[in-house]
C-alpha cells in the first residue's frame, strides 16, 4: 500500500484536524503505517521536534494519532501571525523571515510547492500511508492559483480529496454542493465524496438529503459522524476548543480535596500555545477560564500569563487594561503567578526588543529580576530538566534571550516568592511536576485543595485519540475509505458547474 488522501473542509473549523486524525489512528490500528501531512499551517500553536525543527501543534497531535515521531516533514510550512498583515514564515522547521499576506500569497506561496510536494514524496516513500490536511476551504477561488494546501497539493501528488462539512453550523448540503461548484474540471476529478461531522439526531432522517446529494453531485457520502462532546486535538489558532474542548469536557470526578482551584489565563494578543493550560484543565477540581479583566483575576488562586508572539504588544495591552496594575498587586500580596514563555519576559524588569516589535528599550512589569533582549536567531529545544523536586520536560520556542540575575531557580527562568516565571512550554504535562506545583499554589492561596494522585495527562491525550478512531471506525464506510486511500478517487466522477471562474 502506498495511499494518500486529501482532507479537506467546506469552512474553517469544520473539522480537519480531528478527522485526519481520527482517521490516522483508525489505519494504525489496522496495523498500517501512517503518517500526518499538513503542507502549510497558519497556527500561533507549535511544537518543537526532536530534531529542533518548529510545526503546528495539530500536526504533532496527528502524528501522536499515527504513534510516530513528528517531524518538520509533517508540516513544511508554518506561518506564525505577527499582526493583521504579515507573519513569520517558517521553512522546514526554521524561520526565514516576516512577510505581509500580500507579498506571500504574490508569489512566494507558489514557489514553495515544489518543497512541499517534495517532503509528501518523502513521506510516501517511508508510509504506506499519508493522510494530509487542508485549510480553510478549496473553493476559496481568490487564492486557487496560488495554492499549496488544498486542490494545489491534491492535483501536485494526484490526491482524492474527502470534503468534511460541519453540519451543526447549518447550511451543510449547500456547503458541499458549492465547494464542488467552485472547483476547475481538474480539481472536480479528485473530489471522491464528503464527510458529515457534528451530527446531531436520527441519521435515518438525514439520509434523503444524503442521497439528492448524489444525485446532484455524483458523489458518496463517507460517513455521519455525530456530535460528541470533548472531542479534539490542539487546534491552529482560535481560543473556543482550548476553551471548551478535549481535556476540559472529559473531566466530570469531583475535587479529590475539599476546595477546587481557580486558575485565570490572561487572555493577551497573539497569545501562543495557550494549550499549556489544557494539563492544569486536567485535573479534577481545577477550573480554568481566559480573561481580559482586572476584576476577573479577583478569585482567581492562579494567574497564568502565557505565551504570546506580541510580548511588547502583549505588555502595552495587560497595562492599557488594568491587568498589570492587577498583576503587581497578586505580586505584591504574594498571590501565585505563573509566566510561560513571552509572559515570563514581560514579569521582567526590562525588555530589549529589535527583532519582534522592534520596539527597542521597553520596562518589564519588575515581578523578577530578568532582563530580555530578542535575539534574530529562534531558540528551539526541547529541555529535559528537574523542579520541586520532579522531572520536568517541556519545549522552548522564543526569541527573547533571558538574563536572570537572581530569585530562586525555576526551570530555565526564576521564582521571587510565589511569582514564576520559565520559557519552557509544556512543563504541565509533567504529572509530578504539575501535583507539586498545585501544591504549592493551593498552599499560598489558603485552599484545601489535593492533586488527584494518578491523573495521567498522556493517557488523557490517548484516550482522546483512540475515541477519535472510534468515530471513524464505528461511524465511516471504513471499506469504501480503505480504497480510497490506497486506489485513489473514483474514475468518471461528473463535472458540476460553473465551475472555477477563469
Amino acid at each position: 500500500m502506498n495511499g494518500g488522501l486529501l482532507v479537506a473542509g467546506t469552512t474553517s473549523d469544520a473539522g480537519k484536524s480531528v478527522v485526519t486524525a481520527g482517521i490516522c489512528r483508525w489505519l494504525v490500528r489496522q496495523g498500517v503505517k501512517v503518517a500526518p501531512f499538513k503542507a502549510q499551517n497558519m497556527s500561533l500553536n507549535s511544537f518543537v521536534t526532536r530534531e529542533g525543527a518548529e510545526i503546528g501543534r495539530a500536526q504533532a497531535m496527528q502524528a501522536q494519532a499515527c504513534r510516530v515521531e513528528p517531524t518538520a516533514l509533517m508540516n513544511p510550512v508554518l506561518l506564525k501571525p505577527g499582526g493583521e498583515r504579515s507573519s513569520q514564515v517558517v521553512l522546514l522547521g526554521k524561520p526565514v523571515g516576516e512577510m505581509s499576506a500580500r507579498g506571500y500569497h504574490g508569489g512566494r506561496q507558489r514557489q514553495l510547492l515544489g518543497t512541499v510536494l517534495d517532503c509528501l514524496a518523502e513521506l510516501r516513500g517511508t508510509y504506506d500511508a499519508v493522510i494530509c490536511e487542508g485549510a480553510g476551504s478549496p473553493a476559496e477561488i481568490n487564492l486557487r492559483r496560488t495554492d499549496i494546501v488544498n486542490m494545489g497539493i491534491a492535483r501536485g501528488a494526484q490526491l482524492p480529496v474527502l470534503v468534511v462539512g460541519d453540519i451543526d453550523r447549518g447550511g451543510v448540503f449547500a456547503s458541499f454542493f458549492g465547494t464542488v461548484a467552485l472547483l476547475s474540471p481538474e480539481d472536480q476529478a479528485l473530489v471522491a465524496g464528503f464527510l458529515v461531522n457534528k451530527f446531531r439526531g436520527d441519521v435515518s432522517l438525514l439520509e434523503p438529503g444524503l442521497e439528492m446529494l448524489h444525485g446532484l453531485t455524483g458523489r458518496r457520502t463517507y460517513g455521519v459522524l455525530p456530535f460528541r462532546h470533548g472531542l479534539g486535538i490542539d487546534e491552529e489558532d482560535g481560543l473556543r476548543v482550548s476553551l471548551r474542548g478535549t481535556v476540559r469536557e472529559s473531566v466530570v470526578a469531583p475535587p479529590v480535596g475539599e476546595d477546587v482551584l481557580r486558575v485565570a489565563v490572561c487572555a493577551v494578543p497573539l497569545m501562543s500555545n495557550f494549550t499549556d493550560v489544557d494539563a492544569l484543565a486536567a485535573e479534577p477540581g481545577v477550573v480554568v477560564r481566559f480573561v481580559d479583566r482586572p476584576e476577573e483575576l479577583a478569585d482567581a488562586d492562579l494567574v497564568v500569563v502565557p505565551g504570546t508572539r506580541g510580548t511588547v504588544r502583549a505588555l502595552q495591552w495587560l497595562r492599557e487594561r488594568g491587568l498589570a496594575d492587577a498583576l503587581v498587586r497578586r505580586a505584591a500580596e504574594q498571590r501565585p503567578v505563573l509566566g510561560v514563555c513571552g509572559g515570563f519576559q514581560l514579569l521582567g524588569e526590562h525588555i530589549e526588543d529589535d527583532v519582534e516589535s522592534r520596539a527597542g528599550h521597553v520596562d518589564g512589569l519588575g515581578l523578577l529580576p530578568v532582563r530580555v533582549r530578542f535575539a534574530r536567531e529562534k531558540t528551539l529545544t526541547r529541555p529535559v530538566g528537574e523542579a520541586l523536586g520532579e522531572r520536568v520536560e517541556g519545549y522552548e520556542i522564543h526569541h527573547g534571550v533571558a538574563d536572570v540575575a537572581g530569585g530562586h531557580p525555576f526551570l530555565d527562568g526564576c521564582r521571587v516568592g510565589q511569582t514564576w516565571g520559565t520559557h519552557w512550554h509544556g512543563s504541565l504535562e509533567s504529572d509530578g511536576f504539575r501535583r507539586a506545583f498545585l501544591r504549592e499554589v493551593a498552599a499560598a492561596a489558603g485552599r484545601r485543595f489535593v492533586p488527584a494522585p494518578d491523573t495521567s495527562f498522556a493517557a488523557l491525550r490517548e484516550e482522546q485519540l483512540d475515541r477519535l478512531g472510534d468515530l471513524i471506525e464505528q461511524h465511516a464506510d471504513t471499506d469504501a475509505l480503505w480504497r480510497l486511500i490506497e486506489s485513489g478517487a473514483p474514475q468518471g466522477l461528473p463535472f458540476i458547474p460553473p465551475g472555477a471562474p477563469a
